[in-house]
């Protein structure tokens, strides 16, 4: 029975199992809009908007979570909202989340919904015409990079806003 049991669990493959177990997070045009405001506070936000057929946001992953696992415990929140079209959130996005263990951290955009306005008022630099693109904030400082990062750049990016003072 023991034997039965596991070879049944074995034939299931696990990408299957994990992404069908996962649940990402939806935000509204409203909620992303709050999301991206600056925070008063000392914690890093670190935004990438992406889409699972994107070449280089699909490059550019790994340098973040490689970022994410050496920057454990410090105040750094990364988010990745991803804008697929909906009909891939159940599918491709989700698969994506399983691979590389992001679940906690993609929120689902329908960029449907996002027009004009809310690149106006949310970002200096992106009109949302071309992806990636990052936005890094901490207290009133804000850095926005459009297209894919190296890891040294991400790298850089990511230590001028560490390395700074807590400001008064």
């Amino acid at each position: 029975d023991a034997t039965v049991k596991s070879d049944s669990v074995v034939a299931v493959s696990p990408e299957t199992t994990s992404a069908a177990s996962i649940n990402l997070k939806e935000y509204s045009v409203a909620q992303a809009a709050d999301y991206l405001k600056n925070k008063n506070n000392d914690t890093l936000y670190v935004t990438n908007f992406f889409a699972t057929w994107c070449g280089p946001c699909m490059a550019e992953i790994p340098h973040f979570k490689e970022k994410m696992e050496e920057l454990k415990g410090q105040p750094v929140k990364f988010t990745f909202m991803d804008i697929d079209a909906k009909e891939d959130w159940n599918t491709a996005v989700k698969d994506f989340a399983a691979k590389n263990n992001l679940q906690n951290h993609i929120v689902l955009l329908d960029n449907q919904k996002l027009d004009p306005a809310f690149f106006k008022t949310n970002f200096e630099k992106w009109d949302g015409g071309a992806i990636p693109y990052t936005v890094m904030k901490k207290g009133k400082k804000t850095d926005e990079t459009l297209g894919s990062m190296s890891a040294e750049m991400l790298d850089q990016k990511l230590s001028s806003f560490l390395s700074e003072k807590k400001s008064q």
